[in-house]
C-alpha cells in the first residue's frame, strides 16, 4: 500500500517579490465570506442545540447584490436596498420538527448587518432573496432498498440514525486543503494595518472612516509599496477639505504602523482614484461599496489567515458558510493552516502543508498529505509523527469553529 504522508524539501529563501492584499471587513466579498460563515455558525449551534447533532446545510455559495445610495457632504442614505441571496442548501425538518429556516435565517442576517453596517435600516434596507434546496447529491438510487438509504433523507433526517458521520465521519468531496506557515513581515503589515483602522476604538474615534477598506501591498526585492482604499461616512464628512485632512489623518496613522512593523520606508498611496477637481470621491452612505451596486460572493474574497498571498498556496475552495463537520472545503483548509502553524511553533521553520481528501474515505485519513519542508531539515521521521497525531485531531476542529477561535476570511 503506498505511503500517503509525503515530505518533500524547497528552498524558502529566495523570494524576491511578494503581493499581498486584504479585503476588509466592509468589502463586499468579505461581507458575503462573513454572512454565509454566520449562517453556517448559527444554524450549527441551533440544529445541535435542538436535535443533539450539526444537521447537512451549505451557505458557501451566498451572495449580496449592491443597492443604490445618494451621497453628499454631511449626509447620505440608500435609495434602493441591498439584495440579500440565500443560494444553498439546509436540513428543513428533523423527524416530525419542521425548521422555520427563513426566519431564522432573516433574524441573523438582520443582526449580523446591525453589526457590520450599523447605519442601515435593516427592515427596509435589505431586500432576501430565498434560493434554498433541500435535495441531496447524487446517491439516493431509487429502488427498492431506498427506504433503508440514508442519502434520501440528507436534508430531513428521520432521527440522529441517518445522519451516516456520527457513525463513521468521512470526506464529503474530493479536494485540497492548504496552509503555510510563518506569515510573512509584509502580511502581518497589511494584516494588522486593516485590523488597526477597522476595530472599534478607532472607528469610534474617527467616525468618518468606512469599513470597506481595500489593501495592496507589494514588494520587489528591498522596494515596498501599499495603495489602500478608505471610505468616508458621507455624515461625518462636512466638505471636501474636511475629506483631504481625513486622508492625511490615515495616511500618518497608517506610517506610524508601518514603522513599528520594521519598515522604515514604503511608498503609500491611497484613493489614487480620487479626482478633487471633478469632486469624485470614495464618499459613501454606509462605509461599504455594497451600497452602490458592488456585488460580494463567498469564495472571492480572503483567503484562511485573512490575507490573499499570491506566492503562498492557497486553493480555490469557498470557505465560509460550509458544514463545519466534513466538508472539506472547509475542515482541511482550516486543519492544513493549522498543522502548518503547530510545525513552525514545534519546530521552527517554513512550511507548507497539503491535504487532499477522497469522497467517503475517512476524515482522518487524506488521500494524500503533503508537507514542504526546508533543504536542511533533518527531524523528517520525528516530523511524519507528529503529523499523524495532528490529522487524528481534525474532529475537534468543528467545536473551534463553531466559537469562532480561526481567522477564515
Amino acid at each position: 500500500m503506498k505511503k500517503n504522508i509525503i515530505l518533500i524539501k524547497k528552498d524558502f529563501s529566495n523570494l524576491k517579490y511578494e503581493f499581498i492584499e486584504r479585503k476588509g471587513l466592509g468589502h463586499p466579498d468579505t461581507l458575503a465570506d462573513a454572512l454565509a460563515e454566520t449562517l453556517s455558525v448559527e444554524y450549527s449551534k441551533y440544529t445541535l442545540d435542538k436535535f443533539g447533532a450539526i444537521l447537512h446545510h451549505n451557505f458557501d455559495k451566498v451572495g449580496l447584490l449592491g443597492g443604490s445610495s445618494s451621497v453628499s457632504f454631511g449626509k447620505g442614505s440608500l435609495t434602493s436596498p441591498i439584495r440579500v441571496l440565500i443560494n444553498g442548501r439546509v436540513s428543513t425538518k428533523f423527524g416530525r420538527h419542521v425548521i422555520p429556516y427563513e426566519r431564522l435565517i432573516k433574524k441573523w442576517t438582520k443582526e449580523f448587518f446591525l453589526m457590520r453596517l450599523p447605519i442601515i435600516n435593516v427592515n427596509k434596507d435589505l431586500l432576501f432573496h430565498f434560493n434554498i434546496s433541500n435535495q441531496s447529491s447524487p446517491g439516493k438510487t431509487e429502488n427498492d432498498k431506498v427506504d433503508k438509504a440514508s442519502r434520501k433523507y440528507w436534508f430531513e433526517p428521520r432521527g440522529l440514525f441517518d445522519l451516516q458521520e456520527l457513525a463513521r465521519l468521512f470526506s464529503n468531496d474530493t479536494s485540497l486543503g492548504v496552509g503555510y506557515s510563518p506569515s510573512s513581515k509584509l502580511e502581518n503589515l497589511i494584516l494588522k494595518i486593516e485590523s488597526i483602522l477597522n476595530s472599534q476604538e478607532y472607528q469610534q474615534k474617527n467616525k468618518w472612516i468606512g469599513s470597506d477598506i481595500k489593501i495592496m501591498g507589494v514588494k520587489i526585492l528591498d522596494d515596498v509599496s501599499i495603495t489602500m482604499c478608505i471610505p468616508q461616512v458621507s455624515k461625518f464628512v462636512k466638505d471636501i477639505n474636511q475629506y483631504k485632512i481625513n486622508i492625511d489623518k490615515a495616511r500618518n496613522d497608517v506610517l506610524k504602523i508601518t514603522k513599528k512593523y520594521g519598515f522604515d520606508h514604503i511608498n503609500l498611496y491611497i484613493n489614487t482614484r480620487d479626482n478633487y477637481d471633478r469632486c469624485e470621491l470614495y464618499l459613501t452612505a454606509t462605509g461599504s461599496s455594497i451600497e452602490s451596486g458592488d456585488e460580494g460572493l463567498v469564495g472571492r474574497g480572503n483567503r484562511v489567515g485573512g490575507a490573499i498571498a499570491s506566492q503562498k498556496p492557497y486553493s480555490m475552495e469557498g470557505v465560509c458558510g460550509k458544514n463545519p463537520v466534513y466538508h472539506i472545503g472547509k475542515i482541511y483548509s482550516v486543519a492544513a493552516k493549522e498543522i502548518s502553524k503547530k510545525i513552525y511553533k514545534k519546530y521552527k521553520i517554513h512550511n507548507e502543508t497539503y491535504l487532499v481528501s477522497q469522497s467517503g474515505r475517512n476524515l482522518v485519513d487524506p488521500w494524500y498529505t503533503l508537507i514542504i519542508t526546508p533543504n536542511n531539515f533533518d527531524k523528517t521521521k520525528e516530523l511524519e509523527v507528529f503529523v499523524k497525531s495532528e490529522l487524528l485531531k481534525i474532529p475537534k476542529l468543528t467545536k473551534d469553529i463553531l466559537e469562532k477561535k480561526f481567522i477564515i476570511y
